[in-house]
């Protein structure tokens, strides 16, 4: 009777949270790259761990309740900070390692609104920082809307906005998305561009080969004695190629990624937050960065997920 019950509720999430046939209930990547300095020959080894957990909970035959939450965290070698040569007295950041921590609810719900359209409306609160020392600072509060128009069983477009407040202001970025299956079920494309997009075609029925794309943009609160007055800003894009290998009939899946990771993360001093970020975009007055840029390089990464097929 738990097993029937469970398998109902799986199915009526399948089919409210997307066309898709799977749903991933947890989530665990790696990866690790060394990060160039534009300037010199300097780099950095840049390690990131990401944790997501989903749990949706249908409450009608039109609403499912999302809940989820989601752990990353950035291990930097170096910020690349500038020299203080006393000619600039107010550029007092230290450079040298940090980590880069990101807590965040996801509460929300997925709504039918009939006509094969439907809604995903979710709040995202979040701390940001560098976790020596919590305060109101460290806290952002984002939100995401994206309707979903269900053309066929194979076919689902996607459009919406996600929005966030940041230490340097707000961020807006305009969501397009598709989720296509092909025909033999052996290509899938789910898309949310420009924050992600996995493109995966099966060559047997454990093994695939694909593609991944991963892009944000967000902040960290520094803190502490010297670096209280500044904030990490990060822009990234992280492109990659993988091979996947399913087990236990395809509830646990492993993939090997290799890509090239263009992240860069950007040093500014608080007083400099009135920045409205449109996707690449900034609009608002102009800051000064208080390090030198990243360049982009090679990286590798693994994800493990488990997922129930439907």
């Amino acid at each position: 009777m738990k097993k029937n019950i469970l398998f109902i509720a799986l199915f009526v999430c399948a089919s409210m949270v997307n066309a898709q046939d799977y749903l991933d209930i947890f989530k665990a990547s790696y990866s690790q790259a060394s990060l160039g300095n534009v300037q010199d020959s300097l780099d950095t080894d840049v390690n990131n761990t990401n944790l997501e957990l989903y749990l949706p909970i249908p409450i009608t035959s039109k609403a499912v309740i999302l809940a989820g939450f989601t752990y990353e965290n950035t291990g930097l070698g170096s910020f690349f900070a500038k020299e203080n040569t006393g000619t600039d007295s107010s550029t007092v950041f230290t450079d040298g390692s940090s980590n880069l921590i990101m807590t965040r609810l996801n509460l929300g719900m997925k709504i039918n609104h009939g006509n094969k359209w439907s809604g995903t409306y979710v709040a995202l609160p979040k701390l940001a920082s560098d976790f020596n020392d919590l305060g109101s600072d460290d806290f952002q509060m984002g939100g995401l809307a994206l309707l979903e128009k269900k053309y066929s069983s194979r076919k689902v477009l996607k459009f919406g906005a996600y929005v966030s407040s940041e230490n340097f202001g707000t961020t807006v970025t305009p969501i397009i998305g598709l989720w296509y299956k092909s025909k033999n079920s052996k290509f899938y494309v789910n898309a949310t561009l420009p924050i992600r997009a996995d493109a995966n075609y099966s060559l047997t029925d454990a093994f695939s080969l694909g593609a991944n794309l991963l892009s944000s943009v967000k902040s960290y609160n520094l803190t502490g004695d010297t670096n209280s007055d500044f904030y990490v800003q990060e822009e990234s894009i992280r492109l990659s190629a993988f091979a996947a290998y399913g087990f236990l009939d395809d509830m646990l899946i492993v993939r090997a990624r290799f890509g090239l990771d263009t992240t860069d993360y950007g040093v500014y001093n608080k007083n400099q937050n009135s920045i409205v970020q449109v996707l690449t975009v900034q609009i608002g007055e102009e800051r000064t960065r208080e390090n030198s840029e990243f360049s982009a390089a090679p990286f590798v990464g693994i994800d493990l997920m488990f997922r129930v097929g439907l």
